[in-house]
């Protein structure tokens, strides 16, 4: 299993509200959500490390 950090995250409530939401009907946690989004954006911008790199190639 990967390290995880933890962080302090700003967020309009309004938008952690409809995060909240989405994460309770995709049977997800809120915080499982927020990772599942980043990942999906980071792998559409094309943003991910290449499998195979280790951590300081890929940053």
């Amino acid at each position: 299993m990967p390290n995880k950090k933890a962080f302090a995250l700003r967020i309009d409530e309004k938008m952690m509200k409809a995060v909240e939401k989405w994460a309770a009907d995709e049977f997800r946690s809120t915080n499982g959500q927020l990772e599942y989004l980043i990942h999906d954006a980071l792998k559409k911008a094309g943003r991910l490390p290449k499998p195979g790199k280790n951590q300081k190639e890929a940053e």
